[in-house]
């Protein structure tokens, strides 16, 4: 992931951008492009989305990722460690069992 963050970070700051990527506007931004995800699969079954010349769909997944890596970089989130935090909460109350 680190790879990853250095690579937004510098393209980030070659554009001298890193002035709106406040958190409250980086919040937004993974809304605004969830958003143009569910875009793809608006009035379609999923396997027609995923058909459909005109889909998008692994571009607005990325760009999701990249707002949510910048957030999460600017917090000092370490969201791998986040992750598998929540899956062993979600185990406590969803066990297999159930």
């Amino acid at each position: 992931m680190k790879n990853m963050i250095d690579a937004i970070t510098q393209f980030r700051d070659e554009r001298n951008w890193e002035g709106n990527h406040n958190l409250k506007d980086l919040a937004i931004s993974i809304s605004l492009e969830a958003n143009e995800l569910l875009e793809n699969f608006q009035w379609k079954s999923s396997e027609d989305a995923l058909q459909s010349p005109e889909q998008n769909i692994k571009e607005e997944m990325a760009d999701v990722f990249i707002y949510l890596l910048q957030m999460a970089d600017k917090m000092g989130v370490d969201l791998e460690e986040e992750v598998f935090k929540k899956i062993e909460k979600n185990a406590l109350k969803y066990p297999v069992n159930q």
